[in-house]
């Protein structure tokens, strides 16, 4: 079984999705929504798989100057995560420990697998909507082969990393995240398996793979990320073409 750890921001303006308002039609409130959702979506796939939920959340002291407020991160992170699943029994909510990605993914695998003993453990970001409990178990499968699992997405990044074994996470983000995180478990002398390509949305361009495949789904009636889905339709966005090019705009 293996443990899911969901590195979560409590989803404010200006602190989360701050690049996809920098690069698309929404504000940095609207893009705080969608990072909301997203994380909701994610949380839900990783609650009903087989695994074991950790929501991984950033604590008041590693938030930036201006974005700690009268309501605790925690809390705040454990109210989407109450609107989202039926029930928070079974959940676990530890803070982060690190000054950057690598460092706090690196921290919760290590601690996971050698203090706590887990079999596999995970780590996601609130960046990946299409993730889907088949996903999450299909990793599980492929964990017993293999020490390091790797979700890719586009431009070379992951949507899930996973271990049976820890790695020198020092910088293992670095892009290519792919490449790295695949040469620092060689250099393990570990066996790395993949998943299939899925978007992920860290910027405007991302709406671009994102939107269509989300539409697309909406108007098949196929499964989903419902939450995402909502505030998208909400929001009016949709992929616009135009001699050639491809824009982000709103109904």
């Amino acid at each position: 079984m293996t443990t899911i750890a969901v590195l979560a921001d409590p989803p404010r303006e200006g602190l989360v999705a701050t690049d996809l308002a920098a690069t698309s039609p929404l504000t940095e409130a609207e893009a705080a929504e969608w990072y909301a959702a997203v994380l909701k979506d994610v949380l839900v796939a990783a609650d009903r798989s087989g695994g074991d939920l950790l929501v991984n959340y950033r604590p008041d002291d590693r938030l930036p100057d201006g974005h700690v407020t009268e309501t605790a991160s925690e809390a705040a992170v454990r109210a989407v995560a109450a609107s989202a699943l039926d029930d928070l029994d079974g959940v676990r909510f530890e803070p982060q420990v690190g000054s950057n990605v690598a460092a706090r993914a690196g921290n919760t695998v290590t601690h996971l697998l050698r203090e706590e003993g887990v079999v596999s453990a995970a780590v996601v970001e609130p960046s990946i909507p299409f993730l889907t409990r088949p996903i999450v178990d299909n990793a599980a499968m492929k964990l017993r082969r293999s020490e390091v699992v790797l979700g890719t997405s586009t431009e070379g990044r992951v949507y899930y990393a996973g271990f049976t074994a820890p790695i020198d996470f020092t910088d293992a983000f670095a892009d290519p995240a792919l490449e790295t995180l695949t040469a620092r478990g060689r250099d393990e002398g570990h066996d790395i398996d993949f998943l299939p390509i899925q978007p992920v949305v860290e910027t405007g361009a991302d709406l671009l793979d994102a939107l269509p495949l989300l539409n697309a789904r909406v108007e098949a009636e196929r499964i989903v990320p419902v939450h995402t889905a909502t505030v998208a339709d909400e929001l009016g966005l949709r992929v616009e073409y135009d001699e050639g090019e491809r824009r982000v705009v709103r109904d």
